[in-house]
C-alpha cells in the first residue's frame, strides 16, 4: 500500500500525463512545450523531471497510454464473441474506432513515428496491437483443429497486420475518417469472407513451408 508521499508522486505523474496527452492531441509534438505541460498540470519544472528525463519521455508515457486504451478497446470487443471470424470482424472494427480516436490519429499516427523513431515505434506496436493481431489471426486460422504450421501462421499475422497498421494510419489522416473506416471495413471483410472460403474448402493442407 502506496504512503502519502507516494500516493502524491503517483498523482503528480498522472497529471502530468493526462495534460500532456491532452497537448500533444490539441497541438502536436512540436507545438507543445514542457512549460505548457507543467503550468497545466500546475506542478514545477523539477517536479516533471523527476519523472520524466524530457520532452520525448513524457510523450512516451502519452504514447503508451493512448495504445493501451486502443488495445484494451480491441481486446474487449473481439473477447465478446466466441466464433473465431466474428470475434475478427469485431477486433477489426474496434480498431477502425480507435484510429479515429484524436489522440491516436495525432500522438500514434501522425507524431509517434517521426519522435520515437521508426525501430522504436514498431518495437511500441509490437508490444499491443500486433499481439492482439496475433491472437485473432491464429484463432481463425486454426479454427476446427486447422493444422498451420508456426512459420505459415507468423507469415499470415504479419501480413495482416501490416495491411491493418496500413489501413489504419490511412484512415487517421482521412479528411473523413469515418468514410475511409468503412471502406476499409468493407474491404477486409470481402479478403477474410475470401479466406474463410478458402479454409473451408481444405485448401489450408497444402499451405506449408
Amino acid at each position: 500500500m502506496m504512503n502519502r508521499r507516494q500516493r502524491y508522486s503517483a498523482s503528480t505523474k498522472r497529471a502530468l500525463v493526462d495534460v500532456a496527452e491532452r497537448l500533444f492531441t490539441e497541438n502536436g509534438y512540436t507545438a507543445t512545450s514542457l512549460d505548457a505541460i507543467v503550468a497545466g498540470a500546475e506542478v514545477t519544472k523539477g517536479a516533471l523531471y523527476h519523472h520524466f528525463s524530457g520532452k520525448q519521455a513524457i510523450f512516451e508515457a502519452a504514447f503508451e497510454r493512448v495504445e493501451s486504451r486502443a488495445t484494451a478497446g480491441i481486446t474487449q470487443a473481439a473477447e465478446g464473441h466466441r466464433d473465431p471470424w466474428e470475434k475478427a470482424q469485431a477486433g477489426l472494427r474496434a480498431f477502425l474506432t480507435a484510429v479515429q480516436e484524436p489522440a491516436y490519429r495525432q500522438i500514434v499516427i501522425s507524431d509517434g513515428p517521426s519522435v520515437l523513431g521508426h525501430e522504436r515505434f514498431r518495437e511500441q506496436e509490437e508490444r499491443s496491437t500486433y499481439a492482439i493481431v496475433d491472437e485473432i489471426v491464429r484463432a481463425v486460422l486454426t479454427a476446427d483443429d486447422r493444422d498451420l504450421d508456426e512459420d505459415m501462421l507468423d507469415t499470415f499475422t504479419r501480413i495482416f497486420f501490416g495491411a491493418m497498421s496500413a489501413a489504419g494510419g490511412a484512415v487517421a489522416v482521412s479528411e473523413d475518417p469515418a468514410a475511409a473506416a468503412a471502406r476499409v471495413e468493407t474491404a477486409i471483410g470481402v479478403i477474410m469472407a475470401g479466406l474463410q472460403q478458402l479454409l473451408e474448402s481444405g485448401a489450408a493442407a497444402t499451405w506449408s513451408t
